[in-house]
């Protein structure tokens, strides 16, 4: 719905994910009072995990509106990373309960739909409310890899995240891909093409 009160609302949106190789990419929307600030609040990649659990309880009660959606790895290897994130940030605006008037998005472009919106490069930086987005995107995105984490344990999820780190690719070499792994993904893709790797990974218990 419109904001009944007639305020001029701006959502602000970014992503989180895009880098690993493993697991969905996450989006958040976020609208913030305007008249109220939260402490401490900047690009989740320059917060401690312990400081993103505290500002997201902080953002979930002082914003107007927020909305968190995914785009999962079939949707990354189909489309490609970008597009996925687009993806994830069309479904995240459309989850929030208030219709913004503008859309801020983090970085260059901006996913396709009847709103406006301008990209901000180093927007979560710069702008609250992509902050706030930011904050959201990254915390749930964790969240999910750490649930993922008990599915397939030896691949590392919970540590690493999903990242290409040296231990996640140790593991890979060992025991193949499983269905988490993005195989549009250069890492995964060459290691796909080696006749020596271990079979598919369906079951990691």
């Amino acid at each position: 719905m419109n904001d009944p009160s007639g305020i001029e609302t701006e959502a602000g949106v970014d992503e989180a994910g895009r880098g690993p190789l493993a697991g969905p990419v996450v989006a958040a929307a976020v609208i913030l009072p305007a008249e109220r600030d939260i402490d401490g609040l900047t690009d989740s990649k320059a917060l401690t995990a312990r400081q993103r659990e505290r500002l997201v309880d902080e953002i979930r009660r002082t914003a107007m509106a927020w909305g968190v959606a995914a785009a999962s790895v079939a949707e990354i290897d189909r489309f490609n990373i970008l597009q996925a994130s687009l993806i994830a940030m069309r479904r995240a605006i459309a989850r929030l309960a208030v219709i913004p008037h503008l859309a801020l998005v983090d970085g260059n472009q901006c996913p396709v739909l009847a709103l406006p919106m301008r990209a901000i490069v180093n927007g979560d930086a710069l702008v609250p409310a992509i902050s706030a987005a930011s904050v959201m995107a990254k915390v749930y995105r964790d969240g999910v890899m750490d649930r993922l984490h008990r599915r397939y344990p030896q691949y590392g999820f919970a540590s690493h995240k999903g990242y290409g780190t040296a231990a996640h690719l140790r593991a890979l070499r060992k025991f193949g891909p499983c269905p988490l792994h993005r195989h549009s993904f250069a890492p995964v893709r060459e290691l796909l093409l080696q006749p020596s790797l271990p079979g598919f990974a369906h079951d990691c218990t």
